[in-house]
Formats: C-alpha cells, sequence, structure tokens
C-alpha cells in the first residue's frame, strides 16, 4: 500500500476539516472539534479510555495527518470511529 503525501498540515487550522461535537460524560460534556489539534486534544486529554484498538488508531491517523501523510478526512474519520468505540455521540456540526 502506498503512503499519498500530501505535505505539512497546519493542524491548528479548521478549513480542511468538516466540524465534530462529541457529546462526552463529566465537566466538558460537548467538545466541539475543528481541526487536527482539536482532534489531538479530544484524544489525549479527554477521552475516556486509553486502550481500544479504535483509539489507538485513531491517535495514530490524527498524528500521520498532522505530519501531512494522509488527509485530515481520514483523522476525522477515524475519531469517528474511535469515539463509536467509547460509546461518544457524535454530531456533525453544519458551519
Amino acid at each position: 500500500m502506498a503512503i499519498q503525501t500530501v505535505g505539512i498540515v497546519d493542524w491548528h487550522t479548521s478549513e480542511d476539516f468538516a466540524p465534530l461535537m462529541l457529546v462526552m460524560g463529566g465537566q466538558e460534556k460537548h467538545r466541539l472539534v475543528r481541526s487536527l489539534g482539536e482532534v489531538a486534544g479530544a484524544l489525549i486529554a479527554a477521552w475516556p479510555t486509553d486502550d481500544g484498538r479504535e483509539y489507538i488508531a485513531a491517535v495514530k491517523t490524527c498524528l500521520d495527518a498532522i505530519q501531512g501523510n494522509i488527509s485530515p478526512d481520514v483523522a476525522r474519520a477515524a475519531l469517528i470511529r474511535a469515539a463509536e468505540e467509547a460509546g461518544i455521540r457524535v454530531i456533525a456540526v453544519v458551519h
């Protein structure tokens, strides 16, 4: 499988990332995710568990997207799968 390089990504911007709302428990019940940086923040700082298969895949995918090896859409899809695994509801945000 060939890896397509898409170039270094500014992971703090949101122009290439369709926003999501994660409905989580705890103090931060709703978390808006609009960029790869916010994906990383949600996975590292706010995720309820750190041992699921989809969670680990999402962390790796997010890093690959930040490095520009894959598109932000792939990281977004991985985040959605990890959320499903963890029982976190995901709401697509229209902007």
